[in-house]
């Protein structure tokens, strides 16, 4: 089970390691067993990661777009021909079960770096006339680029950041989460392999210092973020003192809203899938389930028989369809908020422990609270874990305030037969991506992110572009220039 790389880091084309760095161990979550140990990344490797991306930069934004595309579509190909190897290794980093790495998470990388390979030769300025002179307007790249990544979708995050960040002209410097270190060094091997020059991705490991320190220095031109609320405000605090841009994708207490004409099977996969996939680690989970009252009886029959049958398991196991949490700190985080579920008076409908014989590892069980309070604790804060608040409504009116009542605004789903309804109710929640009769479904032709505290600026689709690039317009006069002195 030891998923040990060459080395800690990966910098200028090759992997580096500097032992003077503190050591950095990586537990599978599932068993607490130590799988590798990597070294943080010190001075000097942070130097280092930045003098070659900044050397590396100038020459391959001045290549051919569709020079650069290609080579991102080689390493969209590598990753699908190593598939079976990446999901295991997902597996080992995130403890997330074999049949979700499979299909959700390098799967998705890949499809990040194919779109925007195609993408990369489709960005082009504007033609803007005067009556004889004009203004034509270039999109340039930023040059280094900053990406810090989160620990629940450690090698996708690393994907949908490097991609439009490579195909745009830009260099990266990428941090991972010190939790899952591990799948951005097989992505930085993947791309030089499909011919990336050396420099352009370059990944360092570390505590919140090392991304400090590559935050304020001056050759990173812009910074984007995958995390908590806490910490985007800091991240955004010191970017802000070098008047940086930065996108940020932050956590969520999302509301996902079931009428009482609502496909009831439907809703009731979609608020599973909403709180229990990846044990509940997803920023856009719908963990604020509201019910029309009409409906709540059978939705939550439905609800609790469907949970007894989830699959708890060794992740390693593709029969396995729930695994643990990502460390002891988040699994006594989650233990912690169902016992103020508990205290404040909601009542548990299933789970709420941890699961027999599961002693070892970092498990919480799927967990449903019904009758919940917007006041609750439960209902308020971000739990990041396989728990799921079930409130009670009667009237779309109520529903949309309570829903909008918070200070996140990532997400939201909206389930009923009634259209106009749910195209109302949808333009009415304050959140940045929202779905209709599904959820937490993600394309990387869509733009995804937040607004209110839940963050700034989207990844993926077009939208992308306007976040990698910085429009240079060129004024071109045709006639001789005249001055009144």
């Amino acid at each position: 089970m030891i998923a040990q790389p060459p080395a800690s880091h990966f910098i200028d084309g090759r992997y580096h390691d500097d032992p003077a760095g503190a050591a950095l161990p990586v537990l599978f979550p599932a068993t607490g067993e130590t799988i590798a140990t990597l070294h943080q990344a010190t001075p000097a490797v942070i130097e280092a990661a930045l003098a070659a991306a900044a050397r590396a930069q100038a020459d391959w934004g001045a290549r051919r777009p569709v020079e650069r595309g290609r080579i991102l579509r080689r390493a969209a190909d590598l990753i699908r021909d190593r598939a079976e190897d990446l999901a295991r290794l997902e597996t080992l980093d995130t403890g997330k079960p074999l049949q979700e790495t499979r299909v959700a998470d390098w799967p998705s990388g890949a499809e990040a770096l194919e779109y925007f390979a195609g993408l990369a030769a489709a960005v082009t300025g504007q033609t803007i006339p005067l009556g004889g002179d004009f203004v034509y307007t270039l999109r340039e790249p930023l040059g280094v680029c900053l990406g810090i990544g989160a620990w629940n979708y450690p090698s996708q995050i690393a994907c949908w950041k490097a991609a439009p960040a490579l195909a745009l002209g830009n260099a990266m410097v990428f941090k991972p989460s010190e939790l899952t270190p591990l799948g951005a060094l097989k992505l930085a091997e993947i791309l030089h392999e499909a011919g990336l020059p050396p420099g352009l991705f370059n990944v360092v490991q570390g505590l919140g210092a090392v991304g400090g320190a590559l935050v304020a220095d001056p050759r990173v031109a812009k910074v984007s973020l995958t995390g908590s609320v806490p910490t985007g405000a800091r991240v955004a605090a010191a970017a802000g003192a070098g008047l940086k841009p930065v996108t940020m994708e932050l956590g969520g207490k999302s509301p996902l809203i079931v009428f009482d004409d609502a496909d009831v099977d439907s809703a009731v996969a979609a608020a599973m899938l909403g709180n229990f996939y990846s044990s509940g680690q997803v920023c856009s989970n719908g963990t604020r389930v509201f019910v029309q009252r009409g409906l709540r009886a059978d939705f939550l029959d439905r609800l609790a028989a469907r949970t007894a049958r989830i699959r708890l398991g060794d992740p390693r196991d593709p029969e396995t369809q729930f695994g643990p949490l990502i460390s002891a700190a988040q699994r006594d985080r989650v233990l912690g908020y169902i016992a103020a579920g508990r205290a404040e008076g909601a009542r548990l409908v299933a789970g709420g422990n941890v699961p027999a014989g599961r002693n070892a590892g970092f498990w919480v069980e799927p967990t449903i609270f019904a009758g919940v309070q917007d006041d609750m604790t439960i209902a308020r804060e971000e739990i990041f874990g396989p728990v799921m608040c079930v409130l009670d409504f009667d009237t779309e009116e109520e529903v949309v305030a309570r829903a909008n009542a918070t200070p996140y605004g990532l997400a939201a789903g909206v389930f009923t037969s009634d259209l106009a309804r749910a195209h109302r109710v949808v333009g009415r929640l304050q959140a940045g991506t929202t779905w209709i009769n599904a959820y937490n479904l993600t394309p990387v032709e869509a733009p995804f992110g937040g607004v209110k505290q839940s963050g700034m600026g989207r990844e993926n689709g077009w939208a992308a572009v306007e976040h990698y690039t910085r429009v240079k317009s060129v004024y071109v006069g045709t006639a001789p220039v005249e001055a009144p002195y």
